[in-house]
């Protein structure tokens, strides 16, 4: 079917074929047919790079252009949500029937606010745990919705993600009876029954625009699952590298599962003298190019410096640990096609897209704490092998585990080659996930009577697959608690949140962090310090998962405790009586150091010396903890404890930005982070007052300060400058946009 004979706005299909797409591919045909331009739910469960993304945007033109309609796009991850953002903005040069054009949304943090500003765009795109948050608040404009799309809706198998994910579509569900749903998965077993769940028609395919062969190594062979087979040359012991080699030599590109982020690592060391050998003169350059941008990107740490060493020879790591700024630059060299070979945690499965000739999954095994070692799932090995096969480049993708015997590949052949993807059951019913979810049900005013939270709960996944009767209990037993904790009264037969308990739900915490946040302000501690915050914080479930403490660490960690006992909030654990629970509370006191290191300016690096935190860890616990406090702040508020807002304020400040307290006039100001703020003040230029009156000379004889930042920090500040300093300053910042800075490095 071509793009020309689609019942569509005439600018949409000139848009798409501007972008090179002239035919539509067999499961986008499929969906057309079955009606997702006329409106019908539908559950679309086909492979990574099949155009499920594509029939999303048809439909969201169409609801936009001819039906005045509002489309929301759900993700999982914010990676991928901004990669969605960055999809839909193409559409923004089609003028709608009213002269506007289609405008684009985003929004993935805030998660205490209704922000009324999406209602002006056509497509808003969130997180699932954003769409919640705005549910909660009752966003006026979730009413003008028509079309959801769910994307990578097999989440709703997943234990932390799921619950969220299936509340969400059945509260929209339940506002639009009308509204239309779109559901899009790599693979879902059991679509059928998700389908009827969503009153929607399902489509399964197994096409892929590019050939997929999925096989086991043993050895120096290779035997796939067509019958096939392909010898590959030992050249090292580590078969995974083997297969790496084996492809990169053919003109292919990588991408290798580990277990964990030290096999990610380790494997990424030992494949990067190997690859490097391989490379083209030219591509060196380019990839030395690569490795300055990282070194100059962030604050520079032992992580980042192995990082750059590595893409010098066309290898890298990709996982959590990992800051921001150097991931987005890790994936981009990839997809261009630099970076030859990947080794990356499971996590980059079910995140942003970037696929590779050959896919190869080292261990099929995962670490658990607490567990050991047990085997990943069908439905994990199966997104992983999604990867595989890069369109409009590849022919065949190649999908590969490593097996040690030849019972192991046997087995590896059975159990995950040939096998099925296992099915989708919904994980709502867990106490501890459907505590905050019956909370916003009555805080939210979509039930307003234990019938009525019934009633709500029995349109979920979890009531068609188990039936209303196996979650009434837990229900019952969160309503108990809800109430014995203030959060609900009754009135009647009618159930209503208290103010406590409506401020618990909009802020989007836990209702037991709520307790614990609640009982700490009250009971206090002997002698208040920043680490009694950090450590109240640290107790709540939402700061999960929390640091371990290594062995090593324990007996340094616990003299912290005994030293600072009267610091605590809440009682220390007898060490003797209850090793685990003792262990426990070292483990949220190992959190509350490491953010207390962070506002005591330790860098980055140091952090990872003494604590093995790495800078993409550090920068989930520092979001997490600025959430905390700010919840803290509010119902500090709330509960009247009018003398701790200011401390809390400048906690939560501080926390955002890393530094001490001296240091947070300086860094409000835009482009002077923590170590810049040090460096100003340092210097004696303390105050708003100081910068204003220092002269640009001064100000540009700092190390990393420099006419641009200089340039920015007088407008901001003001001052008195003659124009013909002005107009130098501004030479000077413009030829520094051709060199940027290199950050500073180490602690301040």
């Amino acid at each position: 079917m071509l793009i020309e004979e689609l019942n569509i706005h005439p600018d949409v299909k000139r848009v798409l074929i501007e972008e090179g797409i002239r035919e539509l591919f067999p499961p986008q045909v499929e969906a057309i047919r079955a009606g997702a331009l006329e409106g019908k739910n539908l559950l679309l469960a086909s492979p990574t790079a099949s155009g499920k993304t594509l029939v999303a945007e048809l439909c969201a033109l169409k609801h936009i252009l001819e039906n005045g309609g509002k489309v929301l796009y759900l993700a999982p991850l914010k990676a991928l949500a901004n990669e969605k953002y960055e999809e839909f903005k193409k559409y923004s040069v089609i003028r709608k029937p009213d002269g506007r054009y289609v405008s684009v949304g985003i929004s993935t943090g805030d998660f205490d606010s209704s922000d009324p500003w999406l209602g002006r765009f056509d497509i808003i795109v969130t997180t699932n745990e954003k769409c919640d948050s705005l549910l909660r608040h009752r966003a006026p404009w979730m009413s003008e919705i028509t079309l959801i799309v769910a994307d990578e809706v097999h989440l709703l198998n997943d234990v932390e993600r799921g619950p969220t994910l299936e509340v969400v579509l059945a509260r929209l569900m339940q506002l639009n009876p009308n509204i239309q749903v779109l559901a899009l998965s790599a693979t879902v077993k059991n679509s059928d029954e998700i389908a009827e769940w969503l009153r929607a028609e399902a489509i399964t395919t197994e096409w892929r625009p590019v050939k997929l062969r999925e096989g086991v190594l043993l050895d120096d062979e290779i035997q796939f699952k067509d019958g096939g087979s392909t010898r590959v040359n030992r050249l090292v012991k580590d078969p995974s590298i083997n297969l790496a080699l084996h492809a990169v030599r053919h003109g292919g590109q990588v991408l290798i599962f580990a277990s964990s982020r030290k096999n990610a690592v380790s494997l990424s060391r030992k494949a990067a003298p190997e690859v490097g050998a391989l490379l083209p003169k030219s591509l060196k350059r380019s990839l030395d190019n690569i490795a300055e941008e990282i070194l100059s990107s962030g604050e520079r740490t032992r992580l980042s410096d192995l990082l750059a060493e590595l893409v010098r020879n066309g290898v890298a790591f990709h996982h959590a640990g990992l800051s921001g700024v150097h991931r987005k630059i890790i994936e981009d060299s990839f997809r261009d096609g630099k970076i030859k070979v990947l080794t990356a945690t499971p996590t980059l499965a079910f995140g942003v897209n970037l696929p590779a000739r050959m896919v190869v999954i080292s261990d099929y095994r995962r670490y658990e704490p607490g567990y050991g070692y047990y085997p990943i799932s069908v439905l994990e090995y199966k997104q992983m092998v999604g990867r595989a096969g890069r369109p409009k480049y590849d022919d065949v993708g190649e999908a590969v585990l490593v097996a040690r015997t030849e019972e192991e590949r046997d087995y590896l052949m059975e159990g995950f080659v040939l096998a099925k993807p296992e099915r989708i059951w919904s994980k709502l019913g867990v106490e501890r996930v459907l505590r905050s979810h019956v909370l916003a049900t009555i805080a939210s005013e979509f039930a307003y009577s234990e019938q009525g939270v019934y009633d709500f709960f029995s349109k979920t996944l979890y009531a068609y697959q188990y039936d209303i009767g196996a979650i009434k209990g837990t229900i019952n037993r969160i309503l108990k608690f809800l109430y014995d904790e203030g959060m609900i009264e009754y009135e009647g037969g009618f159930i209503r949140a208290t103010e406590f308990g409506a401020r618990v739900s909009q802020l989007y915490i836990d209702p037991v962090s709520a307790i614990i946040i609640r009982d700490a302000l009250k009971g206090r501690a002997p002698k208040l310090a920043d680490i009694s915050f950090l450590h109240m914080i640290s107790r709540t479930p939402d700061m999960a998962p929390r640091l371990r403490p290594a062995s090593s660490e324990i007996d340094k960690i616990a003299l912290f405790v005994e030293e600072h006992r009267d610091e605590f909030m809440f009682d220390v654990p007898d060490e003797w009586a209850d090793r685990i629970e003792f262990e426990e509370f070292l483990g949220e006191v190992k959190t509350a150091l490491v953010l207390n290191a962070w506002i005591e300016e330790y860098s980055e690096d140091q952090i990872i010396e003494f604590f093995g935190v790495e800078p993409g860890d550090l920068y989930h616990l520092t979001e997490t903890a600025k959430w905390l406090l700010y919840a803290s702040y509010e119902l500090a508020k709330l509960l009247g404890h009018r003398d701790l807002l200011s401390k809390l304020a400048e906690l939560m400040e501080r926390v955002e930005h890393g530094v001490r307290a001296e240091l947070l006039p300086l860094v409000r100001l835009e482009g002077v982070g923590r170590v810049r703020a040090r460096i100003l003040y340092n210097a004696g230029l303390r105050t708003i007052e100081d910068l204003r009156k220092a002269s640009v000379e001064n100000l540009m004889s700092l190390p990393y300060i420099g006419p641009k930042i200089a340039k920015k920090i007088k407008e901001q500040v003001g001052g008195t400058l003659t124009q013909e300093e002005w107009r130098k300053l501004t030479q000077a910042a413009s030829r520094q946009e051709q060199q940027p800075l290199t950050e500073y490095y180490g602690k301040s």
